[in-house]
């Protein structure tokens, strides 16, 4: 079963949180995701444990609890909603499958104008 343990402290360990967990049983996975830009903890972690009531028991034991001076919650997770978006693409709705990217669909318009020569090749006026 997949846990996730909220209000995680910065400074809290993969081992730290293995070793609470460890505690009412095997612990198979510990993700702590890290934020892009400054490089520490989220705040928030991911537990795996193969064992379903024993997982149960780490929720109901451990949430609430006091590790490295934050109360965490503990709750199993929840899957991630699936979604025919893009990774990268807003979830405001602008960007999705079907807009195209608001891009483009103009033609021959943009970069630098040919000329085109009339019928009598005199003169030349510009396309449009």
């Amino acid at each position: 079963m997949r846990i996730y343990v909220g209000n995680v402290s910065y400074n809290t360990t993969k081992e730290a949180l293995t070793q609470a967990f460890a505690a009412f049983g095997e612990v198979t996975n510990v993700h702590l995701p890290l934020d892009r830009e400054t490089g520490r903890p989220r705040g928030f972690a991911f537990v795996e444990m193969p064992d379903d009531e024993k997982a149960r028991a780490a929720i109901q034991g451990l949430s609430g609890t006091e590790l490295d001076g934050r109360k965490i919650t503990v709750n199993e997770a929840k899957p991630r909603p699936e979604s025919n978006a893009p990774p990268w693409a807003e979830t405001t709705g602008r960007f999705t499958l079907e807009s195209g990217g608001g891009r483009g669909g103009r033609g021959k318009r943009g970069g630098q104008r040919r000329e085109q020569p009339r019928g009598d090749n005199r003169s030349r006026r510009p396309l449009r």
